[in-house]
């Protein structure tokens, strides 16, 4: 008589759960470092920026230059790979992409002059612009349906923090290591490969298909509803960028004009004391309503210009640290509000280009107006420049408030009418 083979027991509906989510953390957490990791590396050079200047005796155009030619890249990067990872898969755009950031660590670890400088901050550029689209989408496909709204809040998340993570070990990297210049860049460089030899062995997330090559064409390819999401929040992703990107570039020069004794490292931990507050703000507000965290953002920008000036005026070095926190409270706000609006029910198709719509906005917004503050601290100095680029902001913020407003009466407008 034959032997019946046992059957394995029966999941029950909750182990299954259980096996799924525990199949996404993994992959999930990864994807989120490689976001954070991206970000640490391009925040990295700020705290390093007065020794670059004093070493190689660069002005504040130059700098402004050598951060902007990073974000230009990474723009350009983002216009032609954007969609990439959707016709070839995350795994191999994501590996290719951090194994040239890898490289790109190297060239900045032996710079000798802005050159150098310039050059390996292209290259990070093209990198990170690559990765970034590829590994927010990658989020996205992870998405736990037994928790939504956690890969937008990671998205909104993961950059932030990482940026406060590379201004941190950069100033601590510049007091204690014995070359500051060198080791951060060596650090990130190791990680880099790391996360490029640990992809492989994850589940690919897209299926790959056709059209490759024709998706390199520039092109901004964003649905209508996510569309609109931009259009109601664009101004204030403009003015929290543009502050971001005045923060990480004359940050320091901006310490060392209102408190000219203080150490370096204040200097550095200027632009510290934002990405942590967007940090902190991201997690707390991460079930508010989009629209309340936007607009409490943009009324924030206007306090962080304010109080910011006030430490050109006598107030000093506390209001410009309590600017920068505002300023950061902005960003948070405003960049996760407007991310949970913008990727509300996409296609999985549309999701890697949809994203990089949204960051080729926001580098913009960060690198442009950077570069035009660079060239009028040559002209004008910098305590005018920043009364400018403060009256800008605020009057950013101004216009995100009465888009927010004129949103928020059509989408009540439309329900009226839905009404039988």
């Amino acid at each position: 008589m034959p032997t019946a083979t046992p059957r394995a027991p029966a999941q029950c509906p909750r182990q299954v759960v259980h096996s799924r989510t525990t199949n996404r953390a993994a992959p999930f957490a990864l994807n989120a470092s490689v976001l954070a990791a991206l970000l640490a590396a391009s925040s990295a050079p700020t705290p390093l920026y007065p020794r670059y200047q004093d070493a190689w005796d660069l002005s504040a155009l130059t700098i402004t230059v050598v951060f902007s030619a990073y974000s230009l890249t990474l723009l350009l990067a983002l216009l032609t790979t954007g969609a990439l990872s959707d016709h070839l898969g995350r795994r191999p755009v994501l590996v290719g992409a951090l194994l040239v950031e890898a490289a790109a660590m190297v060239l900045l670890a032996s710079a000798d002059g802005a050159g150098a400088l310039i050059a390996a901050r292209v290259l990070q550029g093209a990198a990170t612009g690559t990765a970034t689209s590829a590994a927010g989408a990658a989020l996205l496909d992870l998405e736990n349906p037994w928790r939504p709204g956690r890969s937008a809040l990671t998205n909104s998340i993961a950059p932030v923090t990482g940026m406060a993570a590379g201004v941190l070990a950069s100033t601590l990297l510049v007091h204690f290591a014995p070359a500051p210049t060198v080791t951060v860049y060596v650090v990130l460089a190791v990680l880099f490969a790391v996360q490029a030899a640990v992809i492989p062995f994850t589940a690919e997330t897209a299926r790959p298909h056709a059209g490759a090559l024709r998706s390199l064409r520039p092109a901004l390819a964003v649905p209508l509803s996510a569309r609109r999401a931009l259009l109601a929040a664009g101004a204030g992703v403009v003015a929290i960028w543009a502050l971001g990107g005045f923060y990480s570039s004359l940050g320091p020069a901006l310490v060392r004009l209102v408190a000219p004794g203080a150490p370096q490292a204040v200097g550095g931990m200027v632009f510290f004391t934002l990405t942590a507050a967007a940090a902190l703000t991201v997690w707390t507000l991460r079930r508010t309503a989009p629209h309340v965290a936007a607009t409490g953002g943009s009324l924030a920008v206007i306090l962080a210009t304010a109080l910011t000036l006030s430490g050109l005026h006598g107030a000093g070095l506390p209001a410009v640290y309590g600017g920068a926190a505002l300023a950061g409270i902005a960003f948070g706000a405003v960049s996760q509000a407007a991310l949970r609006m913008t990727l509300a029910s996409l296609h999985a198709q549309d999701r890697a280009a949809t994203l990089a719509a949204y960051y080729i906005l926001s580098y913009l917004s960060m690198s442009l107006p950077a570069i035009a503050a660079g060239a009028a601290t040559q002209h004008y100095g910098l305590r005018t420049t920043a009364h400018a680029y403060a009256m800008a902001a605020a009057l950013l913020a101004v216009a995100a408030l009465a888009a927010l407003a004129a949103s928020r009466r059509r989408a009540a407008h439309s329900t009226h009418n839905d009404l039988p």
